[in-house]
Order: C-alpha cells, then sequence, then structure tokens
C-alpha cells in the first residue's frame, strides 16, 4: 500500500467523505471503505502491501512482447513530438522487468473535463510511490479510448467565463460523426474558430497565451481527433513522465491479436461470464453495469464504420454481412487493425499488451472492472489491482475560506436554488430577532390552542373557525420571518456574492466541477503551477474527496 495513501496532505484545506455525496453508488464507497464485502470480484485490495507485491509477481506470468511495445509508442510519441522525458519513461517499457499504472479516457475536446487530468495525476503519483515501495520500475501510462464513436461526448468542452457562467465550445460534426470511430475523425476547418471561441471565452491571463498556443499546436485542421488530444495531453503531462499510448493504432493491434482471435473462437464467452458476474453483484445489493446480449462477441469491425459482431450457428454478422466464424478468425490473424474490443474486453487487451498492476479507474468504472475477474482468467491475463482515482474540486482561496468558515456542506452548493443560502442567512441574524420570532410563533400558538378549548363551550361550530385564524396567523407569521430573511440578503450582500461564487465554481450548473468543466479552464488560471501543485499535494487516499486552493 502507498505509505501516504490516508494521510492528511497540507493543500487538502477540506476533505469530504465520498459516501455524502449522492452520485456515488455503493459499491464505489464500498470499495473504498469496506473492501472485503466486495473482494470476491476483484484482484486484491489495494489498500494491502502484500496484494501490491503478489500483483506485481502475477503481471510477470503474462506473455508480452515488450520491445516491440517499446517501438510502437516510439513512433507515435515521434508523430507527436512528445517531451523527452515521457520518451524516456516510453523506453524503460522495452525492459521485461518494467511495470505499468495504467488509466484511460475518451479523446474528449481540449483535454476534456478536470477528472481526466485528475486519473491521469493519480496513475503518476501512483507509479512513483509503487516503484520506491517495491523497488521496482513503475511507468504511468495514459491509454486514449479513441475507438469509441460517440462524438457528441467528445466534442466540446465546457469552461467559465469572466462572469464564471458555464460556456461550451462544440465542433462541428465531420465527415462520418457518430459512425466511425474518433480516431477516424480529422479535424476540419472549424477548429480554427473553435480555439478563436475557447481564447476569447478564457479570462485573460498572463498563461491564457502560453496555453491556447499549446492547443494550436495540437488542434490543427487535418489532424486526427485522437491525436490532437495525445499531443496536448503530452503538452500538459508528457514533461513529468506520463506516457500517452494511442489504442486505435494500427501498428499497436498485432499486440492484440491472440485477444481477438480467442474472442473469435468462443463467442458468447465473455459476455456470459461478464453477465454472471452482473447478476452476483446485484444478488449482493449493488449494481451491474455492463448487461451483456447472449452470444455478442465483445469485438467491433471497423473495416469500413464501426460494426457490432453478432455470433449464431457457427456464423456471425456484422452489418449486412454474414460469414464463418473460421473466416472471421483469420481476417483478425492476418488484419487485426480491422478489431477493436468492446466496453468488456477493453480491459484485457489493455493488460495483455502492457505489464499492468494498477488501474486507475473513475467511481463508475469500478462496476463494469467487478463483471471481468472470470474473463481475465479465461485469456491467461493477470487481472491488476483497481485503484480509485483522486476526486478534487479546485476554489480560489477566498471561497476555500468561506466555506470553512460558513462550516456549510460542499454538497448542499449542488441545489441550484437558495436553501442552504437562506439557512447561512438565518445564522447571521441577530439573536434577538430570531429569539423574538421564534417567541411570537411559539405564544401565538399556545394561546390561540388555549382558546380552542374553550369556545366550544359557547359555540362548537367556532372551534374550525379558530383553527384557519390560527394557520393564517401562522402563516403571516412566516411571510413576515421571510421578509425579515430578504432583508438580511439586502443587507448582507457580500454573504450573497460568496454564497454564489462558490457555489458557480464547485457545482456549475449543479453539476460536479470535475466532470463539468475541462482542465484547460484550470490550467488558463494557474499555468503551470497546477499541474505541480496537484502532483505534490494532492493526496492518494480512497474515499475522500478535496477541495483545494491552488
Amino acid at each position: 500500500m502507498p505509505a501516504d495513501a490516508t494521510s492528511p496532505s497540507t493543500a487538502a484545506a477540506l476533505a469530504v467523505d465520498i459516501r455524502q455525496f449522492p452520485w456515488i453508488r455503493r459499491l464505489a464507497s464500498d470499495y473504498a471503505f469496506q473492501y472485503a464485502q466486495i473482494a470476491s470480484f476483484f484482484a486484491g485490495d489495494p489498500a494491502s502491501s502484500a496484494a501490491w507485491a503478489d500483483t506485481i509477481r502475477r503481471s510477470q506470468t503474462t506473455p508480452r512482447h515488450p520491445e516491440e511495445l517499446a517501438r510502437v509508442i516510439a513512433d507515435q510519441q515521434a508523430r507527436r513530438q512528445a517531451a523527452p522525458e515521457s520518451r524516456a519513461a516510453a523506453a524503460r517499457l522495452a525492459d521485461p522487468a518494467t511495470r505499468v499504472v495504467i488509466t484511460g479516457q475518451q479523446a474528449g475536446l481540449f483535454g476534456g473535463p478536470l477528472f481526466t487530468l485528475l486519473k491521469a495525476l493519480t496513475a503518476m503519483k501512483l507509479a512513483a510511490q509503487v516503484e520506491r515501495e517495491h523497488a521496482v520500475p513503475v511507468v504511468p501510462v495514459f491509454w486514449i479510448d479513441a475507438e469509441d464513436h460517440d462524438w457528441v461526448e467528445v466534442s466540446g468542452c465546457t469552461v467559465l467565463d469572466t462572469e464564471l457562467t458555464p460556456r461550451t465550445i462544440r465542433l462541428a460534426d465531420p465527415p462520418g460523426a457518430g459512425e466511425r470511430p474518433i480516431a477516424r475523425l480529422a479535424l476540419t476547418d472549424t477548429i480554427v474558430p473553435a480555439l478563436d471561441e475557447l481564447a476569447s471565452t478564457l479570462p485573460e491571463t498572463e498563461f491564457r497565451a502560453e496555453v491556447m498556443d499549446g492547443l494550436r499546436r495540437a488542434y490543427q485542421p487535418g489532424r486526427g481527433m485522437a491525436e490532437a488530444f495525445g499531443c496536448w495531453l503530452e503538452t500538459v503531462l508528457g514533461p513529468h513522465g506520463l506516457v500517452v499510448y494511442d489504442s486505435a493504432d494500427p501498428a499497436a493491434k498485432p499486440l492484440a491479436r491472440h485477444i481477438f482471435t480467442k474472442e473469435i473462437a468462443h463467442p458468447g464467452t465473455t459476455a456470459e461470464m461478464a453477465g454472471r458476474a452482473g447478476h452476483a453483484l446485484v444478488a449482493r445489493g449493488y449494481h451491474s453495469q455492463v448487461t451483456p446480449h447472449e452470444g455478442a462477441v465483445s469485438l467491433f469491425h471497423l473495416a469500413s464504420s464501426r460494426e457490432a459482431v453478432k455470433a449464431a450457428d457457427g456464423h456471425v454478422t456484422i452489418g449486412e454481412h454474414t460469414l464463418t466464424l473460421a473466416e472471421l478468425a483469420r481476417e483478425a490473424e492476418q488484419s487485426p487493425e480491422h478489431f477493436s474490443p468492446n466496453v468488456l474486453l477493453r480491459p484485457v487487451v489493455q493488460d495483455a499488451v502492457f505489464p499492468t498492476i494498477c488501474y486507475v479507474a473513475g467511481p463508475n468504472e469500478l462496476a463494469y472492472l467487478g463483471q471481468l475477474r472470470e474473463v481475465y482468467a479465461h485469456f491467461g491475463v493477470a487481472m491488476p489491482l483497481m485503484y480509485q482515482r483522486a476526486t478534487a474540486t479546485l476554489v480560489d482561496s477566498a471561497t476555500l475560506r468561506f466555506l470553512a468558515r460558513s462550516s456549510l456542506p460542499l454538497v448542499a452548493l449542488q441545489p441550484q436554488d437558495e436553501k442552504a443560502l437562506n439557512e447561512l442567512l438565518e445564522q447571521q441574524l441577530p439573536p434577538t430577532v430570531d429569539q423574538a420570532l421564534a417567541s411570537v410563533t411559539s405564544l401565538v400558538a399556545d394561546r390561540m390552542e388555549a382558546l380552542v378549548k374553550v369556545v366550544p363551550q359557547i359555540d362548537p361550530t367556532l372551534e374550525g373557525t379558530v383553527r384557519t385564524t390560527l394557520g393564517k396567523m401562522q402563516h403571516e407569521i412566516q411571510t413576515l420571518h421571510a421578509k425579515v430573511i430578504q432583508a438580511a440578503k439586502r443587507k448582507d450582500e457580500t454573504l450573497r456574492r460568496q454564497f454564489h461564487r462558490a457555489r458557480s465554481l464547485t457545482f456549475p450548473q449543479g453539476h460536479p466541477q470535475e466532470r463539468e468543466i475541462g482542465f484547460v479552464w484550470f490550467l488558463n488560471r494557474y499555468g503551470p503551477a497546477l499541474v505541480t501543485r496537484l502532483v505534490e499535494d494532492i493526496p492518494l487516499g480512497m474515499g475522500q474527496h478535496h477541495v483545494l486552493s491552488i
């Protein structure tokens, strides 16, 4: 277990238990806090040093081609003009003793949301720490998931303008969008006005020119969307030794040929195994992330567009074409670049290609990864440990002081109403005002209840009238209370501004910052210090969300 996995960080002025967040599902929280409850679905507890040692040993039992892998990555890096530090790290992969801590994400425009950066940083910190503690060379790798075809998901980037209002820059659809893999979509001339729009939207800082220069070098007309993403990620993190890997590179596909051919030889087996594990998760009270179709082959065919492969009675159907399993197996053997793993097979391909000891996952990824233990064994690939990525909200020092001073739970800022603000303002009311309102409310209720008891002696029908009158009086008192709160709002505009600023930063449009705002916005705000500080200061421990001031 990494030594500082549970130790506090001086930069983490506020740490929040992830179980406070409604979007964190039980599997993710149990993985962090009660691993024994879900141990049977995974390869080992990342909080255990013995589990790391065992995984390092097991990873050496899977046959791989380290020299070929290093050559493929070196060629990718040459095309992207990667930093020397990144190239040196990739060269270490030629050594059979080198292990890998890996993570990955789709090729989001301008780098994608903040959590993409947090994933990469977690992998980098974890790799360095495991190398120190277990005396084995470890390289951090970022796997670009470039063969997904969800253009809408990757074609936009949201940033905050000078008023902290979210603004989304979105690319026009290139030919083949939504049908072809992202790696096969080239940037058109529309990338130029998109970059101009980003430059005019980002607040002016001393770092904006440098950030935009780096983006313009990466995102050029004619360059592939995935390659542009890789160039930008290397620009930001390459100097820190991160290795970026384009999984769609045709030259890399022979490294996974044996996985493709075995999947074709046993159609439906991966889906069946994952389905069983999914049912077992549900039976334990968790959720199943992927529900595979019976008999499905866990591959896509990429010769023309991205097509699912369906098997039945010794034949497979790809779009409108039908061929035998033997014919498909020959194609996979001869042209592995025609194939791509689906969500269930992708981790197995990844860890068959790389000597992986740990995958850094987002909370929502853990469920489908928990469905794959039997699948890994079926393919003879050592299943790595899974480690939850760092999760964080980045704010300025004024917002951090506001949150600490107000004792306001972070999650209270998510609703897009003023309930939390009203509660804060109530706490700011002079005690005499609050006590007077409470006293009046209590006094009216007591006196009217006394009247309810005696009026039936005069006229039984008056009881309802008294209760109606009581309700009206209580309503009037509540209205008065609301007016007092509104007066307090007008009087204390400073608190109001601090609240709205904190909410705009932490939950833009009601969404967690790390999922909504592109990390390019933070680079523009903080410059190179952003990466340096996060590498140094963000804690590795699972189960805590950190509110940080850079």
